[in-house]
């Protein structure tokens, strides 16, 4: 476990397990970010929109809740949902968040009473398997401290522009020894809800897309010797939200969706985890066990694509209900950090077990199939459309993953080490996609390709040298890789390929990290060039818009990312991370429903900003009387299209955000906050030029804070 940051605010001194074993984020080899507890709190953040576009390299697919994506230096094929694995993996201490495939939720985990967040940039594929395409986020959350009593509570009450209530959230946490410095519990409990802000207007329901967030997470340490130590971390997480964020695009700027129905969406997860670490002298042990189960149900009106089924004259509704259950688990040696070699050897098995079930609802019509049978070659209503579902598709997936991996690092002298690493995995997978009869008349059939088995050998190197304690420079090459799939959607469409193949990634990066004037200015630039080979795109057809994965082409993607934090005085910290990012396919990418049959070499990938600015300043008063503290945090991203061929583009706008607090009594903080304090509209993502999420307005608000250490 990492060090207690809680009382710092100086997040380049934070000790991370980026490389599965402790190091500080000023030694790692690579471009690592880490925010801390501290920052959380002094920035109000919630969740992850609040965040991590603050890390350099990073921009933020704010979808759904629960389906967000954090893209990172561009990798990515849309601003929607990918529709296999996602290009960066998600991680609570270590342990996988999404499956080896599609990612049913994408757990955005709450901020309260969580250590830090390790945002790894570059490909991860060595340490942290597939869906590391771009990188890697790691949650690390606090577990519980058998040394002493804690407690600690926070509230926050808000008000956001045009909608109609206010927002509210109400978190706790209680840390119990209950052998001390042996055993300890840890709870904590929440519940969040953000107000609607969006109009739907054919339901005339103003501010529609209320959210509500409820969360437990309950954690065991049992330290039976000095040497040993038993940990368990159970946690449950769920997002309820009444309707979905997206609205319709049109002059002037608009908050506004139609739907004839409520777009709802509720996702949640639940994890259950056990960890043994063991002191064995030469080396210490880590085994992992773990098991993850989603669950996701949604509703769209696919109306608002065509209008309503001509046949019936009411709309088309979708449905999706999905589940899934991923068991992990990972054993691995670490030598000790002292000597001139160092190395780390390990193995995980992983096992998914998905079903997902999608269907199309059109009321009446499986009437009309009866008083038309001619059209229907006499085939009955409750035949092709029982309870008037129109369509329906029943997919699941087995997929299994064995691997290998290690690193080794050798000081060729004290300033210079060499470190090289390995991943050699092996998936198999065994799809199943089932059409079952339909009111469209498109020959049912069930495709179940038998097992595939993808494997291969993925390499690490990197080269440091760290002439003083203040510096270091190093070179990296490392990659990342993402498994194929089935095309759930493409069932619908005759043509459309129904599987398409693993794709990956090639890093080339030099990076450098400097404390300068005795650490009152740190500096780290980052140049990379990223390969991204057989992209996995995810594509739409024209007229029902229904998605499918293609593999085709390849991208280039050309980098610099440049951090800056400057402390004048005890009092005061500017930070300014800034990153340019150049993302463009480097062949054609294919899709037959395309001018030309596909996207031209040179064309930008979807959401890849090119420049992204984030600054903040701090000012903080420790020794003044309420120990006053400000933030000023501005965010920009340039635009990019929202997707392959589109003219139009998200990002483009600056964001404000302004935070204050001071200490009432002991342990007991108050703040104010105004989030988009200038009220800017701006385009979150697009899958389609017509519709989309857009930024949150305006949000004022307060926030108290207890804690007892």
């Amino acid at each position: 476990m990492a060090q207690n940051t809680a009382a710092s605010t100086d997040d380049s001194e934070i000790v991370v397990t980026a490389t599965k074993r402790e190091q500080s984020v000023r030694d790692v080899p690579g471009s690592i970010s880490a925010v801390s507890e501290a920052t959380l709190q002094k920035i109000n953040a919630q969740s992850l929109s609040d965040y991590i576009t603050r890390v350099p390299g990073v921009v933020f697919n704010d979808y759904q809740p629960g389906v967000s994506e954090v893209v990172i230096r561009g990798i990515a094929s849309s601003t929607y949902h990918e529709a296999n694995q996602a290009t960066t993996g998600y991680y609570l201490n270590q342990v996988p968040l999404i499956e080896p495939g599609f990612p049913l939720v994408i757990p955005d985990v709450d901020s309260f009473d969580v250590n830090r967040v390790e945002v790894l940039r570059g490909p991860q594929g060595t340490l942290f398997g597939s869906s590391s395409l771009g990188g890697a986020v790691n949650y690390v959350v606090n577990e519980a401290d058998p040394s002493r009593f804690d407690l600690g509570f926070e509230g926050d009450l808000s008000s956001t522009r045009r909608a109609g209530e206010v927002n509210y959230a109400a978190k706790a946490m209680v840390n119990l020894p209950i052998v001390t410095d042996k055993l300890a519990v840890r709870l904590v409990a929440l519940q969040r809800v953000d107000a609607g802000y969006l109009d739907n207007t054919l339901l005339g329901k103003d501010g529609s897309n209320d959210l509500r967030v409820r969360g437990l997470r309950g954690s065991i340490v049992f330290t039976p010797t000095e040497t040993t130590t038993i940990s368990a971390l159970s946690m449950y997480q769920e997002y309820d939200l009444d309707d979905q964020t997206y609205v319709l695009f049109g002059p002037p700027k608009t908050f506004d969706r139609a739907t004839n129905v409520a777009e709802f969406q509720d996702t949640s997860f639940m994890l259950h985890s056990l960890k043994l670490e063991q002191d064995l002298g030469f080396a210490t042990l880590t085994a992992i066990g773990s098991h993850t189960e989603k669950k996701a149900n949604l509703a769209f009106d696919n109306s608002i694509f065509g209008g309503n089924d001509p046949r019936t004259n009411t709309p088309e509704l979708a449905s999706s209900v999905g589940k899934s259950k991923t068991d992990y688990a990972e054993l691995r040696l670490a030598s000790p950090d002292g000597g001139r070699f160092r190395w780390l050897i390990g193995a995980n098995y992983t096992r998914l077990r998905s079903a997902n079930t999608d269907g199309t609802y059109i009321e009446g019509i499986a009437d009309y199939i009866d008083a038309n049978p001619g059209e229907f070659d006499g085939q009955p209503g409750d035949t092709l459309a029982p309870g008037d579902l129109a369509t329906r598709t029943v997919s699941s997936n087995r997929v299994t993953e064995k691997a290998i991996f290690g690193e080794a690092s050798f000081d060729i002298v004290d300033t210079l080490t060499l470190t090289v690493g390995g991943r050699l995995f092996e998936y198999r997978s065994s799809p199943r996609l089932q059409y079952l009869p339909n009111a469209n008349l498109i020959a049912p059939f069930d495709f179940a390709p038998g097992t595939s088995k993808d494997s291969d050998f993925i390499p690490k190197v990197s080269l440091t040298w760290k002439p003083s304690d203040n510096a270091m420079i190093y070179a990296l090459y490392s990659e990342g890789f993402r498994i194929g799939g089935i095309n759930v959607y493409a069932a619908a469409v005759p043509g459309l390929p129904l599987t398409f193949a693993s794709d990956t990634t090639k890093n080339y990066e030099i990076g450098s990290r400097f404390d300068l004037i005795d650490k009152t200015l740190t500096a780290d630039i980052t140049v990379y060039h990223i390969d991204w080979n057989n992209i996995q795109a995810r594509l739409f057809t024209p007229v029902d818009f229904n998605a499918y994965t293609v593999n085709g082409g390849g991208a280039d993607v050309d980098g610099v990312e440049l951090s800056l934090t400057l402390r004048p005085t005890r009092n005061l910290t500017f930070a300014s991370n800034v990153s340019y990012n150049d993302a463009r396919l480097s062949t054609l990418l294919p899709d037959s429903f395309a001018p030309g049959g596909g996207y031209a070499k040179g064309s930008r990938l979807p959401g890849a900003s090119e420049w992204i600015l984030s600054n903040s300043v701090d000012l903080t008063f420790p020794d003044a009387p309420l120990k006053p503290r400000f933030n000023l945090s501005h965010r920009y991203m340039s635009g990019a299209p929202v997707a392959f061929g589109a003219t139009l583009e998200k990002g483009d706008y600056h964001i404000v955000d302004l935070n204050a607090s001071i200490t009432v009594a002991d342990r007991i903080e108050v703040g104010l906050f105004a989030k988009n304090l200038f009220d800017q509209y701006g385009i979150l993502n697009a899958p389609f030029s017509f519709a989309g999420s857009v930024q949150r307005p305006r949000t004022i608000g307060a926030t108290v804070r207890f804690s007892l250490n």
